[in-house]
């Protein structure tokens, strides 16, 4: 793939990634909700999610994607009802101060794996961004294997980059609740978050 292609896709991606969408409201509540924990496997989720879109437009499957309505739907539902429990846990949390030294209830890697990948692939910007927007910026129709292996590098890395810094930013604002109210308050907040994220993916067409 010719440089200037590459170059191309990674600020589109970066910019498309960086923009504020269910996805990364979804994150930003769920660290601040939750600390760290289990946040490399909610992050591979997304990674991977975009890599089944960005394989299915790469191998022509884009058409099969789009006239998949009813399963579409299907998987855009799961991802806005996880958000919707995430956001009911984190309103009927108990006040509890945060504290970064204690070691909260672990949940599975594998199930918080697989919330972000329903939530990435029922997520309509990255629907859009991959079916609609890819195909402008890069060439599919005469895609290489080497120029597959150099966009989906380029895709696990800035968007591993990108939710990497949105999640120090949260874990960095959560250590400012230390009072059962303020917690109260970031719970129901990162709560409403998540229920508002719920809906913009249930909606979005």
């Amino acid at each position: 793939m010719a440089l200037h292609g590459l170059v191309l896709f990674c600020l589109t991606y970066l910019l498309a990634t960086a923009t504020p969408g269910p996805g990364i409201g979804a994150i930003l509540a769920r660290v601040l909700g939750r600390g760290k924990e289990g946040l490399a496997a909610f992050i591979a989720g997304y990674v991977v999610g975009d890599l089944i879109w960005f394989t299915l437009a790469a191998t022509g499957m884009a058409m099969l994607a789009r006239t998949a309505h009813t399963l579409f739907l299907g998987i855009k539902y799961a991802g806005a009802a996880y958000l919707l429990y995430l956001a009911y846990r984190l309103w009927t949390s108990p006040m509890k101060a945060v504290d970064d030294s204690g070691t909260p209830p672990q949940e599975s890697g594998l199930r918080l794996f697989l919330a972000s990948l329903t939530l990435t692939l029922g997520n309509p910007k990255v629907v859009i961004f991959f079916l609609a927007l890819l195909p402008t910026v890069v060439d599919l129709t005469n895609m290489t294997i080497l120029a597959f292996l150099e966009v989906a590098g380029a895709i696990c890395t800035i968007l591993t980059s990108v939710l990497t810094a949105y999640s120090v930013t949260a874990l960095r604002a959560r250590r400012l609740f230390r009072s059962p109210r303020a917690v109260r308050w970031l719970n129901r907040s990162t709560g409403t978050v998540m229920a508002g994220a719920a809906v913009a993916v249930a909606t979005r067409s």
